[in-house]
């Protein structure tokens, strides 16, 4: 799958709203773009992509996962209103986590 960002309307758009996110949630530059993430957690299986909707679990309703970051010890799920325009993302901690990555 070719790198995105929900509702970007053009590719730069899209780098420069990625840019942004990266830097409200203090993520390294992001050198492989994650497209999907499956984990566990509490013993129960999650998985999210980007333009799909977070577990509900986390509480976040409609909002659509708009990044997937990894910032080295764990990876952060961002939706609108969690890491992107407000608020924390959604921490998932590496142990047990398994990315899927956008193509080069």
């Amino acid at each position: 799958m070719k790198f995105f960002v929900p509702a970007a309307k053009d590719a730069a758009e899209a780098e420069s709203v990625f840019e942004a996110i990266e830097k409200f949630n203090h993520a390294p530059r992001q050198i492989r773009r994650i497209a999907a993430l499956a984990w566990q957690h509490n013993g129960s299986n999650y998985s999210c992509e980007v333009g799909g909707e977070a577990p509900t679990y986390y509480g976040t309703g409609s909002d659509p996962v708009v990044a997937i970051l990894d910032c080295g010890h764990l990876f952060k799920v961002c939706t609108t209103n969690r890491g992107v325009i407000r608020g924390e993302a959604i921490l998932v901690g590496k142990s047990g986590a398994y990315p899927t990555y956008f193509e080069r």
